[in-house]
C-alpha cells in the first residue's frame, strides 16, 4: 500500500473521491510547475536522487516516519547534504559544522516511491508534492531507540532514527528552538534566512543552562522523551540537529515546517503549525503529560496557556524563558513583551487547575523555579 503525506498534515493518503478534493491554491500549482520544470533540468545535468532522513518518534505497534526525497549534485558528497543532521538528532554521529547554505543546495522529488524497512516490516510509501514523507507505519519495535531503512526504487538508501516511546512513559519535554535553546538575536523574519544561509554553525550561541534544565528534567525518568517543536524550515533540520548535539542537548524528533505555497494559501501559518502539532502528540501519545518550553519573543505563551486551557490533563508544566530588553526590540520591535503576550502569561499564571507556570531568564532560572515549585517529573 503507498502512502502520502506532508510535514505537519495529516498522515495516510487522502480516500476521498477526486471531486470531493479542494482545488490546489494557485501559489502551489505554480510551484508544482517550477520545481517540475527544475527537477528535469537538474536530472538532465546528472543531479541524482538521495534521501534526507529526519528523526521520528512512536509507540507500542506504530512509528511516525519523517523523510524527504531530494536532487543533489553528484559532486557533493552525502555528509554535506541536509540529512546529515538526521543521525545527529539521535546523538550517533559526530556534530560536523557547516554552513547552513548548503542545506539548500538541493531539490524535492515528488512523487518517489520508497521502501520503508521498520524492525522486520516493510512498507512503500510515496512523497508528497514537496517530496516529504510523514506518515505513520505500523511497527514491532520495542521502546528505544531504532534505525530505520528507507530505499528509492533505484537502490539509493539512507537510515533515519526513531524513538519508540514505552508504555509506561508518562511526562515528556516539547521545546520551542529559536530564542529557547538557540540565541538568535535577529528580527524574527530574519532569524530562519540568516541561520540557514549564512550564520556558520559554530557561531550559534546556546541559552545558558537550558541543556541542564532538560538533562534534570529527564534525570531518573528513563526514556523521557524530548520534542523540538518550531516554525523552523525543514531545510533547516540538519544545522539544528547538529547544534543541538553540539550542546548537549537530549536526542529528539524535530518537528518542523516547509516554506512556501501551500495548497490552500500563498504562506503556512507558524502558530498554527504548534498548535496542530502538540494536538497530534496529544492524540498520538494519550498517557504522556508534557512539559512544554518556549519564550516570550513570539507566541508561545499564548499557545501553551490555550494547550493547558483545552487539555489540561496532557499538560504538565509550562517553562517559558523571559527574552532580554535587546532580544524582544528584536523580536517584536518593543523592548517589552507584547500586551497579548503579558496578559496569556499571567492568565496562565493564574491556572485554577494546578499546571505550573514558570518563568526566568535562561534555563538556570528556569530551574531553580522548577525545583522550587516542586514540579512533580514522576
Amino acid at each position: 500500500m503507498l502512502r502520502t503525506a506532508r510535514p505537519g498534515g495529516p498522515s495516510g493518503a487522502s480516500t476521498n473521491p477526486a471531486s470531493s478534493v479542494p482545488r490546489t491554491h494557485l501559489a502551489a500549482r505554480l510551484e508544482n510547475g517550477f520545481d517540475r520544470a527544475v527537477a528535469h533540468q537538474l536530472r538532465g545535468r546528472g543531479w541524482t536522487v538521495r534521501i534526507e532522513p529526519y528523526a521520528g518518534y512512536g509507540a507500542t505497534g506504530w512509528v511516525r516516519v519523517l523523510s524527504r526525497t531530494l536532487l543533489a549534485a553528484p559532486h557533493v558528497r552525502d555528509e554535506d547534504l541536509p540529512g546529515a543532521g538526521g543521525s545527529a538528532q539521535a546523538g550517533t554521529r559526530s556534530a560536523t559544522a557547516l554552513r547552513g547554505w548548503r542545506s539548500f543546495a538541493t531539490a524535492q522529488v515528488s512523487g518517489a516511491e520508497l521502501e520503508v524497512q521498520v524492525g522486520d516490516r516493510t512498507h512503500r510509501v510515496v512523497t508528497d508534492r514537496g517530496g516529504y514523507v510523514d506518515t505513520i507505519l505500523e511497527s514491532d519495535l520495542a521502546p528505544g531507540w531504532h534505525d530505520i531503512r528507507l530505499t528509492t526504487s533505484d537502490g539509493t538508501t539512507a537510515t533515519a532514527p526513531v524513538h519508540v516511546i514505552g508504555p509506561d512513559v508518562r511526562v515528556g519535554i516539547v521545546s520551542d528552538i529559536d530564542d529557547t535553546v538557540m540565541v538568535t538575536r535577529l528580527p524574527r523574519p530574519f532569524v530562519a534566512a540568516w541561520n540557514v544561509f549564512m550564520r556558520h554553525e559554530n557561531a550559534r550561541e546556546a541559552v545558558p543552562g537550558m541543556a541542564r534544565l532538560y538533562a534534570e528534567l529527564q534525570s531518573g525518568h528513563g526514556e523521557t522523551p524530548v520534542v523540538y517543536l518550531s516554525t523552523g524550515a525543514w531545510n533547516a533540520a540538519p544545522t539544528l540537529a547538529r547544534f543541538l548535539r553540539r550542546h548537549r542537548y537530549p536526542a529528539g524528533p524535530l518537528l518542523l515546517t516547509d516554506w512556501g505555497p501551500t495548497n490552500s494559501g500563498w504562506f503556512r501559518s507558524g502558530p498554527a503549525h504548534k498548535v496542530a502539532q502538540l494536538r497530534r502528540l496529544f492524540d498520538e501519545l494519550p498517557d504522556v503529560q508534557w512539559v512544554l518550553v518556549g519564550d516570550d519573543g513570539q507566541r508561545d505563551p499564548q499557545i501553551y496557556a490555550g494547550a493547558a486551557q483545552h487539555f489540561p490533563e496532557r499538560v504538565r508544566a509550562i517553562l517559558i524563558r523571559q527574552l532580554t530588553f535587546g532580544e524582544h526590540v528584536l523580536a517584536h520591535g518593543v523592548p517589552v513583551p507584547t500586551t497579548d503576550q503579558v496578559k496569556a502569561e499571567q492568565d496562565a499564571a493564574r491556572r485554577p487547575d494546578g499546571i505550573p507556570v514558570i518563568q526566568g531568564e535562561d534555563g538556570r532560572a528556569l530551574l531553580r523555579g522548577v525545583r522550587e515549585r516542586g514540579v512533580d517529573l514522576s
